[in-house]
Parts: C-alpha cells; sequence; structure tokens
C-alpha cells in the first residue's frame, strides 16, 4: 500500500490542530490501514514505517497468541512526541501540567519546564546505569516527578512499569521480581486523606532478600522526598532525587526506537491469581492514544482547543492514566489537571474547587467516584461552585449505571441544556481495557442522543461482536462475550515472561476465528448499541481496579485460621462491585469463634486487613462469611457464580458437576440467616455490621 508522507523532527507536527472529528470511519480492510496510517501521521517519525499492519493468526497447535505488528520498520521516540515536539513548535510556554497536592501546594509546569525536567530525569537515568531495555518500576502517587520519571523512561528506551501507591509491599515485590527491574522509583510518604503516609518501607520490604534467581536485579532506589518522612537509608542503594536528577544537564538529545519497541508493562489480574503483565510497544500504542485522546476529548473546532484543560482522575498506574492522562494529552499538546490526593480531602466539595479554579473542560472519571459525590452532595452540587468550564463529560473502569450517568451529566454539565432545559452535555461512557491499550466502545461527542450506562458503538479502526461459546452472533438482547474482530495499534502484544498464557488467557476460546476475547458479557439492544454487562471470568472490578477472586482467597488462605476461601463479586451501590469472602476455618478458629462473638468479630477483622496487607485496601472484601464449605467442581474449581447467587438470594445455576453439593443448602441458610439474601443491595444493613 501507499503509505502517506510523514513529518519528521524538522518539521513539528502540531497534532492538536488536527481536525479528526471530520474523518470518515473506515468500511473495508484497506480503509482501515489506511485510517490508521493517516493517524500515526499525527505523531513525528524519524524514520517512515514502511508497512502499517502485519498480522499472523494465533495458533492453538504452537499454543501461541497473534504476532502483532504496527508500523514496520518507523522508528520514533515517545517523549519528543509528547514534549520536545511541542517546544519546537513554539508552544513552550503552554501549560502542560497544572499539579494540585493534597495538602493544598499548586505548580503549573509548561512543556518547556517539563522538557527540561524530562532531560534531567532522562540523564540521571543513564548515570545509574539504566538503558535500552532495562525495567524501571515506579512506586509513586500522583506528582509531576511521576510523569517525569514516565517520560524520561521512554526518552532513553527503559521500560516503564507504573505500581498504584496504595498497593502493598507483597504485591510491589511481585512485579518487582517479575520485571527483573534494575531501578525502583519510590518516595519517602505520601499524602492521604490529610497524613503522610510511609512509603519507603514498602519499598524497602520489596526488595528486601530477592535473590538474583527471585528478579533481585533492582542496583539503586530513586527516592523522592515529599513528605519529610523519616526512612531507612541503604548506603550505596539508596539516591535521593535531589541529588542526581535536580542536579542533572537540562540537555538531553534523545534517539528513536523501532515502532515495536516496549514501552511499558502494564499489570492486571487473571483468574489464575498471578497478575498478567501486558507489553505495550511505542508506535502503535501512542498512535492510538493520541487519536482517541483527540477524538473523544478535544474540541472539535481544532481552533478552540486552546482553552481545552483536560482532567483524567486516574491514579498514574493505571492503564486509563497512560493513556488519557499521560501520553493521549502531551502527544497531543493538551493542557491538562493531575491530583494527588483523595476526592474529599479535606472536604467533599475538592473536585469542583479544581474545575473551577482551572476552567476544567473535559472531566474523565470513574462510576465509583461519581457514586461518592451523590453520597456526599444528595441535594446535587452546591450552586456556589462555578461548573460553567464543563464541555464534555466521561466515564471509565466499569459499566456505569444510569443513575450516577444521569447525576454526572444534570449536576457537572448543569449549564450545558437543551431548548427545553434538560442536560444536555456530551457524555462519553468509554469502555476499554489494559489489554486494548485505548478506547474500543464509546459514544461519539457529537452524537444526537445519549442513553445512559450505554457504551454504544466500536471506536473507528477497530471492530468487535457479541457472540455465544461457539462464535456464532448471539440475538438483540441476548448475552453473549464480547470479542474484538479487529484490534487497534494499542493492542497489548503479549504477556511479560509468558507468551502462553497471553494465549490461554485472549485467544484461545476463538483461536479458529482469530478473535481476541475481552472477558466482558454484553448485549445488543434493538438500536445495534452494546452494553456491557460485567466480567464472564473471576475477576471482580472494585472502583476500577481489576482483581482476581484467586489473587484475594490466596491472601485470605495465608491466615493460619482459614483452611480454604472462596471469593465472590457483588454489586454495591458506591464500588460497582464488592469482594464477599466465604471461608472455611481451622477446627480451633471454628471453636474460638462460635464460643466468642468478641473472637469471631475480631477475626473477621482481621482477615480484612489481611487482604488489605498483602494486596492493598482496595482489595479488602466487604464482609468475610464463615461456611463450613465452598461448592466445588469435580475438578476442584470453585463455582463463584454459586456463591454470588447464594449471597444475593437470586436462582441458582446447574450444580451438577459439583463434588459437594450438600454445602449449597448450609451456605443458603447462614445467608439468609446473615440477611444477606436479597436482590437489593440497599436492603443488606446486616452486611457492613458482619464486617
Amino acid at each position: 500500500m501507499t503509505v502517506p508522507a510523514h513529518r519528521t523532527r524538522d518539521r513539528p507536527t502540531l497534532a492538536r490542530d488536527a481536525d479528526v472529528h471530520a474523518w470518515e470511519d473506515p468500511r473495508t480492510e484497506q480503509e482501515r490501514l489506511d485510517f490508521w496510517a493517516r493517524a500515526a501521521g499525527l505523531l513525528d517519525w524519524e524514520t517512515p514505517f514502511s508497512t502499517t499492519h502485519s498480522w499472523t493468526p494465533p495458533s492453538a497447535r504452537q499454543e501461541r497468541g497473534p504476532t502483532i505488528e504496527w508500523f514496520t520498520e518507523g522508528t520514533l521516540n515517545a517523549s519528543v512526541n509528547c514534549v520536545d515536539r511541542h517546544v519546537d513548535a513554539g508552544d513552550g510556554d503552554r501549560v502542560a501540567l497544572h499539579f494540585e497536592g493534597e495538602p493544598g501546594d499548586r505548580r503549573d509546569v509548561t512543556y518547556a519546564q517539563l522538557q527540561r525536567e524530562v532531560s534531567k530525569a532522562a540523564n540521571a537515568l543513564t548515570e545509574l546505569g539504566v538503558g535500552r531495555g532495562d525495567r524501571v518500576v515506579i512506586y509513586l502517587p500522583v506528582l509531576v516527578e511521576t510523569v517525569v520519571i514516565t517520560l524520561a523512561c521512554a526518552r532513553i528506551g527503559a521500560v516503564h512499569s507504573l505500581v498504584f501507591g496504595g498497593f502493598s509491599a507483597e504485591a510491589l515485590r511481585f512485579r518487582v521480581a517479575d520485571t527483573d527491574a534494575k531501578l525502583l522509583v519510590t518516595t519517602d510518604g505520601q499524602f492521604r486523606r490529610g497524613t503522610a503516609v510511609p512509603v519507603k518501607g514498602n519499598a524497602d520490604d520489596a526488595v528486601a532478600g530477592l535473590t538474583t534467581a527471585e528478579g533481585g536485579s533492582v542496583e539503586h532506589v530513586l527516592v523522592i522526598n515529599r513528605t519529610g518522612s523519616e526512612v531507612a537509608w541503604t548506603s550505596g542503594r539508596d539516591v535521593w532525587w535531589h541529588d542526581v536528577v535536580d542536579t542533572a544537564s537540562e540537555h538531553h538529545e534523545p534517539e528513536s526506537f523501532a515502532a515495536e519497541n516496549e514501552l511499558f508493562i502494564m499489570y492486571t489480574s487473571g483468574t489464575t491469581g498471578k497478575p498478567k503483565g501486558l507489553v505495550h510497544t511505542t508506535g502503535g500504542y501512542l498512535t492510538a492514544a493520541l487519536w482517541t485522546y483527540l477524538r473523544l476529548f478535544a474540541h472539535p473546532d481544532p481552533a478552540q482547543r486552546d482553552a481545552d484543560v483536560h482532567w483524567c482522575t486516574a491514579d498514574l498506574a493505571w492503564v486509563t492514566a497512560h493513556t488519557y492522562e499521560i501520553y493521549g494529552p502531551l502527544a497531543a499538546g493538551a493542557t491538562q489537571v493531575i491530583f494527588e490526593g483523595t476526592p474529599n480531602t479535606p472536604h467533599p466539595g475538592r473536585h469542583f474547587e479544581i474545575i473551577q479554579r482551572h476552567g476544567v473542560t473535559t472531566y474523565y472519571t470513574a462510576p465509583t467516584l461519581v457514586r461518592s459525590l451523590m453520597g456526599w452532595f444528595p441535594e446535587g452540587v452546591p450552586a456556589e461552585y462555578d461548573l460553567s468550564s464543563i464541555r464534555l463529560l466521561g466515564t471509565v473502569g466499569e459499566a456505569v449505571n444510569p443513575e450516577a450517568w444521569s447525576w454526572l451529566r444534570g449536576q457537572l454539565g448543569r449549564d450545558t441544556t437543551d431548548e427545553q432545559g434538560r442536560p444536555a452535555a456530551p457524555m462519553v461512557d468509554t469502555w476499554w481495557q489494559s489489554e486494548s491499550g485505548a478506547t474500543v466502545l464509546s459514544p461519539r461527542p457529537e452524537d444526537a442522543e445519549f442513553k445512559p450506562g450505554c457504551a454504544s458503538r466500536a471506536m473507528p479502526g477497530v471492530a468487535v461482536d457479541i457472540v455465544d461459546d461457539a462464535g456464532d452472533p448471539v440475538a438483540p438482547g441476548a448475552q453473549g462475550n464480547i470479542v474484538l474482530t479487529r484490534t487497534g495499534p494499542a493492542m497489548a502484544r503479549t504477556v511479560w515472561g509468558d507468551p502462553r498464557r497471553y494465549y490461554t488467557s485472549y485467544w484461545k476460546d476463538y483461536v479458529e476465528h482469530g478473535w481476541f476475547l475481552a472477558g466482558d458479557g454484553a448485549r445488543r439492544d434493538a438500536d445495534g448499541d452494546i452494553w456491557i454487562l460485567g466480567r464472564i471470568d473471576d475477576v471482580i472490578n472494585i472502583s476500577g481496579h481489576r482483581l482476581s477472586t484467586i489473587e484475594i482467597e490466596s491472601a485470605l488462605v495465608s491466615h493460619p485460621d482459614v483452611v480454604e476461601a472462596g471469593v465472590c463479586p457483588v454489586p454495591d451501590d458506591k464500588t460497582g462491585h464488592a469482594a464477599i469472602a466465604f471461608t472455611v476455618l481451622s477446627a480451633e478458629a471454628r471453636n474460638r469463634t462460635e464460643t466468642s462473638e468478641e473472637a469471631d468479630r475480631e477475626l473477621r477483622r482481621a482477615l480484612r486487613e489481611r487482604v488489605a496487607t498483602v494486596i492493598g485496601p482496595v482489595a479488602k472484601p466487604r464482609t468475610v462469611i464463615p461456611v463450613p464449605d465452598v461448592p466445588k467442581t469435580r475438578s476442584g474449581k470453585i463455582m463463584r457464580r454459586l456463591l454470588t447467587q447464594l449471597h444475593e438470594g437470586t436462582a441458582l445455576g446447574d450444580t451438577t458437576s459439583l463434588q459437594n453439593e450438600p454445602c449449597v443448602p448450609l451456605i443458603d441458610t447462614i445467608c439468609r440467616d446473615l440477611g444477606t439474601a436479597s436482590t437489593s443491595v440497599s436492603s443488606q444493613p446486616s452486611i457492613k455490621e458482619t464486617s
């Protein structure tokens, strides 16, 4: 095919001026390839690519996923595309980041300042012995430095892996070991809910005693002085950011890398318990991140984009932030807000203050936060907050319930109404995954009508279907499995260190079709619009965080009082889903808790805290329910869907495959005695009481 001319670094690309809203959706496969080649032309390429896309289908015989390549022979630098080219184009004085710290400190960083900071960090990484292909684990809260070190890794060709600052030392340790990381970046502490929370100790615990065979390759721990907390110090290994980054040269000459060069590893939970390290590469990922950001969030009129102020509220460690808080907006030369803290510190209106102060135009957040805001402001957002700058609203992370969707549109979008005075702010209810790297389904901002809670249809350049287990399309209204029949260039290429798992997790079920199994159930309505119905595997989506049931069960079983555990998802008004833990206790623990209510309460509390320690507070079960046994198939697999049905009191599915069917009526009695067996979450006050 003929590849469009590409702008290279001596001809700065003004991607933010691209009128992508006028691009036609591709219909044929050739049009799809031409479409993505055109999108790649929004980037600066050091060397033009020769082939837009190549694909080797997955193989059942070899048990491998597809070989995916985009923009073959093209070379580029992601950091240059996110920073340098905007400075070269004369936009160095444009604000890139409005930083808001939880204690109230603020900092505006221009693109010229960001270029200097990223260059210094890149030089510091090189001095610390980090080079192309080395892995860097970044264990930081939302700080300017987090963006800086991420882009510095991209600048020198190192592979970064960001870890949520609320994760435990054990969760961090796994990621450090699995990536065989050479450098760990952390901070002395982070501000959380008004207090300085220690962080460096977790980092120390994560690397302590790691042997070379276990991934013990960390040579340095780079520490940011954020809270002034006292920290333990390992001489020769630990280095302060202000000693090695702040003192480095502001000049750094970047090199270009192949489009398929690894950019980052994003960990996501899977049904086997062990998190999967999804590998994303540079050229394809950056192309999709930039194009989808421009299409969904940038003002339709390029002449008015100078007024855009974007705010994606996700933690920087999540893929949402990678795409729509780091690489997408920065590649577009946009101005955005990043916020360190919790949304109700020091008061529940903190987000509204920030929107007002910076004139935020696009607000992209999780349904969990929307439900929290609904609870904090039952009468609506107070009129004292000026939210008139809001032009567009979006949700991400899980399917949003219609009530939260309508509240967000009516309250934060209250200044945008139709002729009848009804809420009319555009809503992009996006559906995508860590695996896809960029949005797959979403309404368009210019749509005339929006359906609350509906992900609508596929974005241009990708294609989906809803099928049964045999791969046949399901009828409108029927639930099926959503599959990607045409993936975009941001698609994860493999699972780090475990390519076979890439096949078994995503491609095995529909290998003959060459389809990617997303793992969510979905249905089409009579209009052909798509509604996402939640996970079909054993992963719980809590506040947008995908957590493995087996990972939580493993944490529970690590407690000496627990013999076995089964964890299942149940609906939750605020978090979308909550984890419920059914535990089989040891004989000693059973005797102790059955004779003492205090001992029972203490054990439940201890088990919830065990999960928080091993995985992180977000994974903590909403409640713990001791049971005599958990339902298992003859092959030994716990039937978690039965646990959900028993907890909710809904009709049970097939139980004929159980090896221990007599436990089912016993669990049913326990749930009914506790008062959980109701289809209404709001009618379950005893759940929290038993916690």
